[in-house]
């Protein structure tokens, strides 16, 4: 077992891949581990985000050695598990496909909104997939309680056939295969009011001959532009096993206090600000059952907002490189 310290002080933990948290899961006994996708989802527009002049930002990478991944060492993580019924609030573009839907990808504004309270209270910039009650997501979270700082960072969150909500390694089920993608480490840089703006591009899809649901970022190094980080057995789900119905691009605060009261969201700004100053996800593309991303059909995604007076969603609709929206606010806002 090997330590390993980043830059920015947080230590993972260098764990046999065979051994890892996601292989204790009753479910996954015996589970014969899948170390990249059968096959990614055909994207002919994948050139224009590769060519982006928008920046990617940073996930640190840890070097863990061959057949090894890393897991962060985090006192806090007991808090990771937060049960259903807290409190929620959301902008974001809300879209419903019962027919055809395997996958998503989509590109995500970074932003570092202060939140004081270490009370649970958290803020996400988001995507999911879900069919039911079941789901799984990925995106950048500040959560003072969990990571024990007010740093953006990166995390992944599933529901299963168990109805509980998991975040990263607090619970077994997700199956990591990359030897330096950190789930949980910090992102950096992140994006500045009226100055540089910083993104991270992530896929969510099914494995079409597995069934399996990966979890993919861009990696312009990569042949086909994304690296796999790991995976989330099709076993694990029941709904969700054959396809997804619903997906979520865009902010939530979820906590005991986001509605009484209500944090910042995004960027901190509203989103008729537009570019620079309020947060956005753009390049939305869905994949179909023939493998293939493409637009989403713009009648069955809906800009919605839980609390209008604390954010806004703007800018809907969708353009060749796919749909987009800003979203966000300052919370701060009267009941």
């Amino acid at each position: 077992m090997m330590i390993i310290q980043t830059g920015d002080g947080d230590v993972y933990n260098c764990v046999d891949i065979y051994k890892q948290p996601a292989l204790n899961h009753p479910l996954l006994k015996n589970h014969t581990m899948q170390m990249e996708p059968s096959s990614y989802p055909l994207d002919l527009d994948i050139q224009s985000i590769m060519s982006s002049n928008i920046s990617e930002a940073d996930f640190p990478d840890v070097k863990c050695p061959a057949r090894t991944i890393p897991i962060l060492l985090n006192d806090n993580s007991s808090k990771a598990y937060v049960p259903n019924g807290l409190q929620e609030e959301y902008a974001a573009i809300k879209y419903w496909d019962d027919n055809n839907f395997y996958g998503t990808r989509a590109t995500l504004s970074v932003h570092e909104p202060f939140l004081a309270r270490e009370n649970g209270d958290h803020i996400a910039s988001w995507t999911h997939l879900s069919n039911g009650p079941e789901e799984i997501g990925t995106g950048s979270i500040v959560w003072p309680s969990f990571s024990g700082d007010r740093f953006a960072r990166f995390h992944i969150r599933w529901v299963d056939s168990s109805n509980k909500p998991c975040y990263d390694f607090r619970c077994p089920g997700f199956v990591q295969v990359s030897e330096v993608a950190a789930i949980g480490g910090r992102i950096t840089p992140v994006s500045v009011y009226n100055g540089p703006q910083y993104v991270i591009t992530v896929m969510l899809f099914q494995d079409r001959k597995t069934k399996d649901w990966w979890l993919a970022r861009l990696d312009k190094s990569s042949a086909v532009g994304f690296r796999a980080l790991g995976y989330w057995p099709r076993r694990l789900f029941t709904s969700l096993q054959e396809k997804a119905t619903f997906a979520f691009w865009g902010g939530w605060v979820r906590g005991p206090t986001v509605s009484s009261d209500p944090p910042p969201m995004g960027s901190g700004r509203f989103a008729k600000e537009g570019y620079r100053k309020a947060a956005f996800v753009k390049a939305i593309k869905i994949a179909n059952r023939d493998n293939n991303f493409v637009n989403p059909n713009a009648g069955k995604g809906t800009p919605v907002t839980t609390r209008p007076p604390c954010y806004t969603v703007d800018g809907f609709g969708v353009v060749d490189a796919g749909m987009h929206a800003f979203f966000g606010g300052p919370g701060e806002c009267p009941s």
